[in-house]
C-alpha cells in the first residue's frame, strides 16, 4: 500500500505515427496513460511508494492497463475490475502551425460508472500521507464526482496532504458545471495546482504569452479565498505545436518562486501538466525548499514532452541533471 494515492481515469490512448493526421492514418500507436496515473507512474520511478485508485474491466485491455502500471512500480492492488470498457483517447500530435486535437470516447467507462462500493476507502487511506486527484475525474460522471469528494474527504480524515490539478476539459463538462464543483472541492485542497476558470477565473488570463505579475495577484486572491498551502501553475509560451517555452510559478502564501524557463521541441506534449503535478509533489513529500521543489517539477515536465506516449520515462537521475543546468542534449558514453 502506497503513502501516497492517486484516483482517476485509466485510458487507452491511440495516436496516429509520423505526425500523420486522423484521416491518414492507417495503423495507431497505442500506449496507456490518464492524468493520475502519470503522477503516478513518475512517483513510483522517483522512488516513492504510490497507489493507484481506479476500475478497469474484466477484459485483455484491462490486464495491459494494470502490466503498465506495475511496469513502473505503481501499486495497483485497490484497482477495481469490471464494467464494460475501459475509456479511449485519440490524440493527433501538432506539428508547427498545425494543433494537436484530442477526441475522447469515455462515455461509461469503466471508472465512469464506477460507484463508492467499489472501493474500500478506509482500507486504501490507511497508510496515505498525501492524496492526489485532477479535475478530470469530478467531470467525467456524477459518480465519480460523489467518489471525489469521497477520496478527499478520507485523506483529510487521516491527515494526508490533498493536491488537486484543476485541469478544465471543455469537451468533459460546461463551464458552468465546472464552477458549481469545483470550487466546493476545494474546502479539502491543501495544494491547488494549475488554477484555471472552474475556480471562476477569468479566461484571458491564460491566453497568449503568460503574464507572471497577473498570476502572482492570481494567487494572492486565491489564497485569500480557499486557505491553500501551495499554489503552482505552468508557464507555457505557444510558439506553434512544435516548439514552446516552458516555465512554472509557486506560491506558499509569503514568497514567489519561478523556475528557469526551457525551451523545448516538443515530441509529445501529452502529459506535460501531470508530470509536473508528480514533480512537485516529489519535491514538497521529499522536503525540498519550494523553490527546489517547483525547479525539479518544471525539469520533469519538460522532459516527458521529449518522450511519445503519456508516462514520463524520464529517471530522477536525468531530472537532477537537467535541474543542475544541463541542457546541451549532448550524448551520453
Amino acid at each position: 500500500m502506497g503513502e501516497i494515492v492517486t484516483m482517476g481515469e485509466m485510458m487507452m490512448r491511440f495516436m496516429p505515427p509520423d505526425y500523420l493526421k486522423f484521416e491518414q492514418a492507417k495503423s495507431f500507436e497505442v500506449y496507456y496513460g490518464g492524468d493520475e496515473s502519470i503522477v503516478a507512474s513518475s512517483l513510483a520511478r522517483f522512488g516513492l511508494p504510490v497507489s493507484y485508485v481506479t476500475k478497469l474491466p474484466q477484459n485483455p485491455f484491462g490486464e495491459m492497463a494494470i502490466s503498465s502500471l506495475r511496469m513502473q512500480g505503481v501499486d495497483t492492488s485497490f484497482i477495481a475490475r469490471g464494467g464494460k470498457r475501459i475509456g479511449v483517447n485519440f490524440y493527433e500530435k501538432g506539428i508547427s502551425v498545425r494543433p494537436s486535437k484530442v477526441i475522447y470516447d469515455r462515455e461509461d467507462s469503466a471508472f465512469a460508472t464506477a460507484v463508492q462500493e467499489d472501493f474500500d476507502f478506509d482500507a486504501i487511506f490507511s497508510d496515505a500521507k498525501w492524496f492526489h486527484v485532477s479535475g478530470i475525474t469530478p467531470a467525467l460522471s456524477e459518480s465519480t464526482c460523489r467518489l471525489t469528494e469521497k477520496a478527499m474527504k478520507t485523506a483529510k480524515s487521516v491527515g494526508a496532504t490533498v493536491s488537486c490539478d484543476l485541469n478544465y476539459r471543455n469537451k468533459l463538462w460546461p463551464v458552468e458545471k465546472a464552477r458549481a464543483v469545483m470550487p466546493r472541492l476545494m474546502e479539502y485542497v491543501d495544494v491547488c495546482i494549475n488554477p484555471d476558470i472552474s475556480l471562476g477565473l477569468s479566461a484571458d488570463l491564460f491566453r497568449g504569452e503568460p503574464d507572471v505579475e497577473r498570476y502572482q495577484e492570481m494567487f494572492g486572491q486565491l489564497k485569500k479565498q480557499f486557505g491553500f498551502q501551495y499554489i503552482a501553475a505552468t508557464l507555457r509560451s505557444s510558439r506553434s505545436a512544435s516548439d514552446n517555452g516552458w516555465s512554472a510559478l509557486a506560491y506558499d502564501g509569503s514568497r514567489f518562486c519561478q523556475a528557469r524557463r526551457y525551451e523545448i521541441h516538443l515530441l509529445d506534449r501529452g502529459g506535460g501538466g501531470a508530470s509536473f503535478s508528480g514533480g512537485l509533489i516529489y519535491g514538497l513529500y521529499t522536503g525540498m525548499a519550494l523553490e527546489q521543489a517547483v525547479e525539479f517539477a518544471a525539469a520533469s515536465s519538460a522532459l516527458k514532452q521529449t518522450i511519445n506516449g503519456d508516462f514520463n520515462l524520464a529517471s530522477l537521475e536525468d531530472v537532477m541533471q537537467l535541474c543542475a543546468g544541463d541542457t546541451t542534449g549532448r550524448v551520453q558514453r
